[in-house]
Parts: C-alpha cells; sequence; structure tokens
C-alpha cells in the first residue's frame, strides 16, 4: 500500500490574504501575523512529508478592497493553496466583528471535510477566532488541532486597562471577552500550542485556566533568505530597490546620514509618537542621523479614519515641526518587496532598526533587520527579549520614557566597532536559528510526534491509565495523558476483548484496545462543559 503524505489545513481568517503584493498595515488584521503564516505554509509545502498545504481564509466581495479577495481559490504551487470560503456579509469586516458568522463557517467546512477524499492529518488554527473554528471542528470530525494565539486577548485587556482606558469601553470595541473565552476553548481542544518565545509560553500563555504547559511548543519563525540579507559591497540594487535611493534623497536634506529606521503599521500600540518625541529631545540624533517611518501609504490610511487617522494625524503633527523637517521622512506607497531593500540601505549607512511598541508579542521585523546586518533598538517587551537573548545585535530599552529610548537610540549609533559587532552578531544567530526549513522541519516533527502520542494513547488505554468516553459519536480517553479524541461513525456500547476499533484517520487505523474488558461510558452533553 503506498504511504500517504501528510495533508495540513491552515485556518488564518481575518484581514486581506492573497499569495502576492501583501497589504501590509493597510489596517490592523493585515501584519505581522500573515506574514508568518504565508511564510510557514510555503516551507511546509517545500517538505517531502507534505501532500497538500491548504489555507482557509475569508472570501469578501466589497469594492473596497481589490478583486482577488473574491477568487474562492488561488494556487500559490503544486501542494499549496488559498481557498476563500465566505460567511457573514459580503463586506470586509474587522476581526472584532466576525465572531457572530463563525459557526457559519464551522458548518461550512464539516461538509466540504466530509465530503474530500480525505481528512487533514492536523489543522492549525491563527488567532482566536480561527482557534474557536479549529476547536469546533476538532469536536465535530475528530481532527487534531494545533493552535498559535500570536497575541493574546488577557496580555491586550491587562495593558488597555494600565493605560487607564475605561472596562466597557475596551469591551465595546475589541470585544476581548469572546476572544478570551475563544482562547480558552481553542486550548481545551488543542493538541499542541504553538508559540514563538518562551516568554509568550511561560508569561502570557500562563495566564489561561486551559492552558497545559506541557502541550506547548516554542518554535521560532525564519526569514526568508532569499529576500533578507546584507549589504554586498560593490552591488548596486536592483529590481524593486533600484529607485529606493532617489525617493529618499527627495524626502531627506542630507540622506547619506545614519538613519534610525522604523517599520509598522499606524496602531497606538507601535508607539511612534515616542520614537518622534525622542528624536526632537536630542541634538545628537537631529544634527547627525535620519529618521524613516514606513507605515503604510499615509493617503489611503487617512481615508480609512478611525485610529489609523488619529495616529498618522500625529505624526504628521510632528513633521510639522521646523526642527525636524528634512530630518524624518515618510515615504508613501512601499510594497513589501521595496522593504528588504530598505533595511540594506540602512545598514549600508551605518543605521539601526528601531521597534518602539509598547508590546510586542514577537517581532518578525526584528529578524528581518538581523537578516540584513542591521542592529536593533527594541521595547523591553515580550519576543524581543528572546531574540535579543539569542542574537546579541542591539539593545533592549523603556519605550514608556522617550528619554530612556533617547539615550539608547544616541548610544547606539555612537561606536562604530560595536555597531559592526551588532550587526555580524545578528547575521550569525539568524543563520543559525531563524530559517524556515529548520521551522519546518521541527514544526512537522513536533506535530507528528502529539498526532501519534495521540493515537497510541487511543489504541493501549491502560497505558495512560484513562478509560473510554463516547458521546454523540466522539470517542475520549480521559483520566490520563496525552488525551485523545476522535470520531465513531456508530455509537458502540461495549467491546469484547482484543476487539477492533475500526476507525480510519487520515490514512491510518486507530489499532486495538487490549487487555481485559473495556468498558464505554456514555458521557450525556457538551463535552466542552464535562471537562
Amino acid at each position: 500500500m503506498a504511504i500517504m503524505g501528510l495533508v495540513v489545513l491552515h485556518l488564518h481568517l481575518h484581514g486581506l490574504l492573497r499569495g502576492h503584493d501583501l497589504e501590509l498595515g493597510r489596517d490592523s488584521d493585515t501584519g505581522g501575523q500573515t506574514i508568518y503564516v504565508l511564510d510557514l505554509v510555503r516551507a511546509l509545502a517545500q517538505r517531502p512529508e507534505l501532500e497538500r498545504v491548504e489555507v482557509v481564509t475569508r472570501r469578501i466581495h466589497d469594492p473596497c478592497v481589490g478583486p482577488d479577495y473574491a477568487e474562492p481559490e488561488e494556487r500559490l504551487g503544486p501542494r499549496l493553496s488559498i481557498r476563500r470560503i465566505p460567511f457573514g456579509p459580503h463586506a470586509y469586516l474587522p476581526k472584532e466583528q466576525l465572531w457572530p458568522y463563525l459557526d457559519e463557517l464551522v458548518s461550512s467546512l464539516v461538509t466540504s471535510l466530509q465530503a474530500a477524499p480525505r481528512l487533514p492529518d492536523w489543522i492549525h488554527a491563527h488567532y482566536a477566532d480561527a482557534g474557536y473554528v479549529g476547536a469546533r471542528l476538532h469536536q465535530r470530525l475528530g481532527v487534531p488541532l494545533l493552535f498559535t494565539a500570536h497575541s493574546l486577548g488577557r496580555e491586550k485587556r491587562r495593558r488597555l486597562l494600565g493605560s487607564g482606558l475605561d472596562p466597557s469601553a475596551i469591551e465595546a470595541r475589541y470585544a476581548l471577552g469572546r476572544r478570551i473565552e475563544a482562547e480558552e476553548f481553542a486550548l481545551s481542544q488543542a493538541a499542541l500550542v504553538v508559540t514563538s518565545t518562551l516568554q509568550e509560553l511561560e508569561e502570557q500563555y500562563a495566564h489561561y485556566v486551559r492552558f497545559r504547559p506541557e502541550r506547548a511548543r516554542v518554535i521560532p519563525p525564519g526569514v526568508d533568505a532569499s529576500c533578507f540579507y546584507p549589504p554586498r559591497p560593490g552591488v548596486r540594487e536592483q529590481g524593486p530597490g533600484s529607485g529606493l535611493q532617489a525617493r529618499l534623497d527627495a524626502l531627506l536634506q542630507e540622506p547619506h546620514r545614519q538613519p534610525l529606521l522604523a517599520i509598522c503599521r499606524p496602531d497606538r500600540r507601535k508607539n511612534i509618537s515616542a520614537l518622534l518625541e525622542a528624536f526632537s529631545r536630542s541634538p545628537i540624533l537631529q544634527g547627525h542621523h535620519n529618521l524613516v517611518l514606513v507605515m503604510g501609504d499615509p493617503a489611503v490610511e487617512v481615508s480609512c479614519g478611525g485610529e489609523r487617522k488619529e495616529v498618522l494625524d500625529q505624526v504628521q503633527g510632528w513633521l510639522r515641526h521646523p526642527a525636524l523637517h528634512g530630518r524624518v521622512a515618510l515615504p508613501r506607497q512601499l510594497r513589501r518587496e521595496q522593504i528588504p531593500p530598505l533595511y540594506r540601505w540602512a545598514a549600508r549607512l551605518g543605521g539601526v532598526f528601531v521597534n518602539p511598541a509598547l508590546s510586542e508579542p514577537f517581532g518578525l521585523t526584528l529578524l528581518e533587520a538581523a537578516a540584513s546586518g542591521l542592529p536593533v533598538v527594541t521595547t523591553d517587551d515580550g519576543g524581543p527579549r528572546d531574540i535579543l537573548r539569542h542574537c546579541r545585535n542591539g539593545l533592549l530599552v523603556d519605550v514608556s520614557s522617550p528619554d530612556a529610548l533617547r539615550l539608547a537610540l544616541e548610544r547606539s549609533l555612537a561606536d562604530s566597532v560595536r555597531w559592526r559587532q551588532w550587526s555580524r552578531n545578528g547575521l550569525e544567530a539568524v543563520g543559525r536559528l531563524y530559517r524556515w526549513p529548520a521551522h519546518g522541519a521541527t514544526y512537522i516533527k513536533e506535530a507528528r510526534a502529539v498526532i501519534l502520542g495521540q493515537r497510541q494513547g487511543l489504541g493501549a488505554p491502560d497505558s495512560v491509565g484513562g478509560h473510554l468516553a463516547v458521546s454523540a459519536g466522539v470517542v475520549r480517553v480521559r483520566g490520563g495523558h496525552p488525551v485523545a479524541e476522535f470520531v465513531l461513525p456508530v455509537l458502540p456500547a461495549r467491546k469484547p476483548p482484543g476487539a477492533q476499533l475500526g476507525v480510519g484517520h487520515g490514512g491510518y487505523q486507530l489499532g486495538e484496545l487490549q487487555g481485559g474488558e473495556v468498558g464505554v461510558d456514555v458521557l450525556p452533553g457538551d463535552p466542552e462543559q464535562r471537562r
């Protein structure tokens, strides 16, 4: 019998996802998570163990966004595709408004997956909304669930409350109660939780009642070495980066100064106003350096209104300050493929990359900068702590203090010998620790180990000290570790010794129940309420 490759389904439900020309920074829903998911599935599709990788996202018919997002399928390669399924209204919606429509997606996916030749070997859900859908699919179909939150609602609530916002206003705007409930539900059903940093695991997921550390693995994401690499002496930028210098020359009075580079979407959490305040307070920075801010297309962002317009209005207010004229640039309409040359431009001039965010679950831009030979000054929060511990290529700083940020920026640019050491450190660490091929190999190894453990647990219940529980076609080994749950086509009352449990799942047979008579309890009610 031929050995079938793995089939993996990813769920990424909000924002705008396509295989080309990512609209990063267009809003708060289209950012680092979008890059992560796309890079991850592309890396997995290169693995020999994989037969097919599919990403499910929302199908959108809206004149405010491009027609690509209405296409039901987008092929990204022979084994990789994006499938767009409609749920909710046709219009593009922010993630906080998708909650009422998620069960509609669950029903659509159950129907389509049951009609497929085989079920996926596992489902990987990204963020709370997809976590809810993935957990419901696990309950309905028995497909193992992997979950990555990317950012967590409890952490966001804590920070918003700390900033002085009213709890009712927070809930009305961000729907954090529903989000946290979905995160708890996903954690209760997940066979594996994939995190990017140890800090995320120990200090953020740990606040969740249903989180089980033994089911979590830290697998740092990678960087695309074909795009992000250091400047090459004597080699001029071609392609997307060829006109970059001319654009910056037009915006800066002295464009060959050492630059401070920041890349983010216009979001209050990104704390760009603190960076501008720090720059404005420093005669050293104003006298010897430039500040380049990449925040999407300001004209488009302002037209969208809301928080993005508010943040960009603040930035434009700073730009009107006479002392900053010609020293701060806000280039418009930079495409994703122009970002790698921008890092190299800053590295070639001996600059630094700055991430002043108030909170940062991971910090993928820090890895992109490190892979480009560009040292960093970054928030002392979340993922950057792990990255700086490994890379040793810059400074952590308390970004809530503009003076502390100012001093860190001045120090980072003051010593050329240290700058070169930081640059080398970052390049070496990224090459050793943060590559997508290595991530893909580790990811598959961990996922297969967990799923094999589930299947072995079901085949030998005595070895896990549990018993079989059946409800609504779901058989579960309970009372031991690991917990296993699969769908049965029928509801058996009892099984005799050595009886075959003939349940096919993803091309696998789940084995025999050995050793004495196995009782099967029929448990009423919702499985989630019984846990």
